[in-house]
């Protein structure tokens, strides 16, 4: 990379990937950024995924608190140990896979991300409108929010340092003061968290794993401009587990109260004494994911045209997010994150051995000519394939009877206590263990090609 452009803005991030990035975000910007996207009114109604993953078989309440927790921990070690990369790179996220997969081959995730965050745009434009209507009424044009959020958040991903500097001073004391004020309320009003069983309890920790993982393929896009990795992995750990558990929290006791109606979830946080203001704060809030899901796509969309001005590339992403939110169903909702934790848990489990356990961070290629390292494909689909044999959720008939299938051309049930998220992780780390002679042996041919010196050494 070059230094940096003449006249370059080094309190911003860059416009291209040609500029070195700056190292500015420390521990408190990092905690309060990733508390902000632990706080979802998605989080409310996707409570009750976690509550019932299976459809019938609810949790108790300290069963479903205590995935909460598991499932948080395990998704957000995973997302800070990939910051850890962007950290001391300064490369984003998708970039990043150029050393893992190779330039060319980097596309694949890169453009499977471009669609998950497109996806995710889109709901968090379609949750903000729904939230306003909550508040101000369903005669409100449900287009007219879609579009105002939409413009805000366009607005955001120009200055993004700017932003997160803006979250953590003014919106992270309200969303604190809300969670608090309506958590009180709340469980005041919750007559009975009802009766339950322990027995969905892996699906549900599968379920927050990959609410949690879903930010692994973007923790880049934001950690490469923190000061150190020890910065960016608590901010990402604490800010984001603490936040999300209490979102759960809350959300499970939002639908006792409305009995386990997702379409009734944010009637208790309105009709709350004052709840009209600090359920407006919640949504108001919720601008900062959808700023974080358009500003990614930008990064992933720089790693196929890396000259290509961000700003511009973030007023198209913005502009195709809110025509999608127009017409989005959010009905698959459980389906997107399954799938999301099949696809991103393997391909982060590959990455963290490569570049943790390998050897990898001394020598990591992210220059637009990274050679295709194709071996590692192998372990990322062992890891899918994993995934998709251990998981109990269901998602989308068609390919549920594909799976179905597989186990059973195999003879192999998975147990109730096995989580698809691990098994996936387990599996990919191992096969990445197994290929790592393989690929140190290449990298030494890669190596002695480029300085015939090293040959005999």
């Amino acid at each position: 990379m070059t230094s940096g452009r003449v006249g370059s803005d080094r309190s911003e991030a860059p416009l291209t990937l040609d500029e070195e990035p700056p190292k500015t975000l420390g521990l408190l910007d990092q905690g309060a950024f990733w508390a902000n996207l632990g706080v979802s009114l998605l989080g409310f109604s996707g409570a009750l995924f976690l509550l019932d993953p299976l459809g019938g078989e609810p949790l108790t309440f300290p069963a479903a608190l205590l995935a909460a927790v598991i499932g948080s921990l395990i998704g957000t070690a995973m997302v800070g140990v990939s910051a850890i990369p962007g950290t001391q790179t300064g490369r984003p996220a998708m970039v990043l896979l150029r050393g893992l997969f190779g330039t060319r081959l980097s596309y694949v995730p890169t453009v499977l991300n471009i669609v998950q965050m497109l996806g995710w745009g889109a709901f968090e434009l379609w949750v903000i409108a729904r939230g306003a209507q909550a508040i101000f009424g369903p005669g409100t044009p449900y287009a007219l929010w879609v579009v105002l959020a939409g413009v805000v958040t366009i607005a955001l991903t120009i200055r993004p340092l700017g932003s997160l500097r803006l979250l953590r001073r003014y919106v992270t004391a309200g969303v604190i003061v809300s969670m608090v004020w309506l958590s009180v309320v709340l469980f005041a009003r919750v007559p009975s968290l009802g009766e339950g069983s322990w027995h969905a309890f892996a699906p549900a920790v599968d379920y927050v794993i990959a609410l949690s993982v879903s930010w692994v393929p973007l923790a880049a896009d934001f950690t490469r401009h923190s000061r150190s990795s020890a910065a960016a992995f608590t901010g990402v750990v604490g800010g984001y587990t603490i936040a999300q558990v209490a979102c759960l929290a809350l959300g499970i006791a939002a639908l006792a109260i409305v009995g386990n109606d997702p379409d009734r979830v944010w009637d208790p946080f309105v009709a709350a004494p004052l709840g009209g203001l600090f359920f407006g704060i919640l949504v108001l809030r919720e601008v900062d994911q959808s700023f974080a899901n358009v500003y990614s796509t930008t990064m992933s969309i720089q790693n196929l045209r890396p000259r290509l001005d961000r700003r511009v590339i973030s007023v198209a992403v913005g502009v195709v997010t809110i025509l999608i939110a127009l017409v989005a169903d959010v009905t698959a909702y459980g389906a997107f994150l399954s799938v999301i934790g099949a696809v991103f848990v393997p391909m982060f489990a590959v990455l963290a051995v490569d570049y943790f356990v390998l050897g990898g961070a001394s020598r990591w290629n992210t220059a637009e000519d990274a050679p295709a390292r194709w071996l590692m494909l192998v372990p990322w689909l062992l890891g899918f394939a994993a995934y998709w044999l251990v998981t109990a959720t269901p998602t989308v008939g068609w390919w549920d009877a594909i799976w179905a299938a597989a186990r059973s051309a195999i003879g192999f049930t998975s147990p109730p206590w096995l989580n698809a998220a691990l098994a996936a992780f387990v599996i990919s780390a191992a096969g990445t263990l197994l290929a790592g002679p393989i690929v140190r042996r290449r990298r030494m041919a890669e190596a002695e090609r480029r300085d015939p010196a090293l040959t005999g050494r």
